[in-house]
């Protein structure tokens, strides 16, 4: 929480000083957020080179319209709702071939003599799982779990009524227990099924 508060803290800062003139405090704010806006980018494309740009345009867009940032919620939250726009926006432009849920290969089970590697098996399991998911579905699962929105940040990013967002983790939760009913053994999966008695719940 303090590491949040103080994040928040140092957006500010910069944000007000790039607004009066400072135009080099926008550099903390690339170095504090370019990390997490390549990941987000990545999950909507899967090409790293291409989410390295899809974050350098978000960044541009975030520099032209910084004094839009109403402060009605976080610079975070802000943030992020045009990077997903601006990726949404792009994709449309020049799609990424998406692999159908049907055909997404049924993933194996993990060696379990070797923990470590276990654990690392299962999360790859899950994130193939979840990117083989139809982009509607996709994106509150990547913005809600991997980026650890919680339901009014994430249905604020996609720019959609929260009961919408809800309705659709639901919907990618049932298409993961479809297409891959081994993956509710594993942790992650589990994680997924009982959203509605944990964050959402808590909404």
């Amino acid at each position: 929480m303090a590491l949040a508060s103080k994040g928040a803290t140092e957006d500010l800062a910069d944000v007000e000083r790039v607004l009066a003139g400072d135009v080099r405090a926008f550099e903390g704010i690339v170095r504090r957020w370019q990390g997490p806006l390549v990941n987000m980018a990545w999950r909507y494309c899967r090409d790293r080179a291409r989410a390295e740009e899809l974050a350098q345009e978000a960044f541009i867009r975030a520099w032209r319209g910084l004094a839009q940032w109403r402060r009605e919620s976080s610079f975070s939250t802000w943030l992020f709702a045009l990077a997903a726009n601006v990726y949404r926006s792009e994709l449309k432009r020049f799609p990424t071939v998406d692999l159908p849920l049907d055909e997404a290969p049924e993933p194996s089970s993990p060696a379990s003599q070797y923990r470590s590697l276990e654990a690392k098996s299962r999360h790859e399991e899950l994130r193939r799982a979840v990117l083989a998911l139809p982009q509607r579905y996709r994106e509150p699962v990547v913005l809600f779990y991997f980026h650890e929105m919680d339901l009014a940040a994430a249905a604020a990013t996609m720019r959609l009524p929260e009961g919408t967002v809800k309705a659709r983790l639901s919907r990618a939760r049932a298409l993961l227990k479809r297409r891959f009913p081994h993956l509710e053994d594993l942790q992650g999966t589990k994680e997924l099924s009982t959203l509605n008695t944990g964050k959402e719940a808590a909404q």
